[in-house]
């Protein structure tokens, strides 16, 4: 076991670059210790709130967010980042938009759903970026508290690699928190298991194309909430610009006034 190269202020060039051969980039500072520690709390009241809404039900994500832009707070000036937003958009383009916003909590001595070996994207269509994926760290991540594995250059392979080739190749995301790791959404890759006594917070992003639908469709998700605080670049990046007209009203409203106004890819 090695752990993953930590790159410090890549160029668009470099990202561009390791995404293509790599699969992966794992970028030390794209967020403040001030963000970090705002985001933290917040990930862990909203982890608190999802859980009280399955009354107890047992669910797949537990111990996940689903949607972390419902949450409000740090979850929507993540956006607003720029190193965290450069790497996508220096691949997928400034026009990509949230396919899916989780995030990847361990509680003390257990794991999540992400410990199997998996892609978080489906197709493969060679030569071309459909999904882009990131883990942001909340907490330093080590080997004792679940730091993720990656198997490099596997977005290429279109089939699940056995779990003695994956680990005998896999490197680990060893990085202090306020780190990314941005990877080709069909990176293999798997979560490790939290061995320490303390929980392990990070937040997960899976961006793609315009065109494309959400996994949860955000804005109309998101259609009750006060959004007077949420920046033009966070609505954009959630996909409000990337709306599907509803109506025949909707579809033949003037340009400013239409639901689709997503300029770039």
């Amino acid at each position: 076991m090695s752990a993953a190269e930590l790159l410090k202020h890549p160029t668009p060039e470099q990202l561009r670059e390791r995404i293509a051969t790599e699969g992966y980039a794992v970028v030390e500072g794209v967020m403040p210790p001030e963000y970090v520690a705002q985001a933290r709390e917040d990930l862990a009241g909203a982890v608190a709130q999802e859980k009280a809404w399955h009354q107890g039900r047992a669910y797949r994500d537990e111990n996940m967010v689903l949607v972390c832009s419902l949450y409000g707070g740090a979850f929507w000036t993540l956006f607003d980042q720029e190193p965290v937003m450069r790497p996508f958009e220096a691949v997928m383009g400034s026009g990509c938009i949230v396919y899916a916003y989780t995030s990847s909590s361990m509680p003390p001595r257990g794991n999540n759903y992400s410990t199997r070996i998996h892609v978080d994207c489906p197709r493969l269509i060679p030569g071309y970026v459909t999904n882009m994926g990131a883990t942001l760290l909340l907490n330093d991540f080590t080997e004792e508290n679940g730091a993720t594995w990656l198997l490099p250059g596997s977005h290429t392979q279109a089939e699940a690699p056995s779990e003695e080739e994956f680990f005998a190749r896999a490197r680990r995301v060893i990085a202090p928190a306020g780190s990314g790791f941005f990877f080709n959404a069909r990176l293999w890759h798997a979560g490790g298991v939290n061995r320490t006594a303390q929980w392990r917070h990070a937040l997960t992003l899976n961006m793609c194309r315009p065109y494309m639908k959400q996994r949860i469709d955000i804005p109309r998700a998101m259609a009750q909430m006060d959004l007077s605080t949420l920046s033009p670049r966070a609505r954009q990046k959630l996909g409000f610009l990337a709306q599907v007209p509803a109506s025949l009203d909707e579809y033949y409203a003037p340009p400013a006034l239409r639901k689709f106004q997503q300029e770039t890819e």
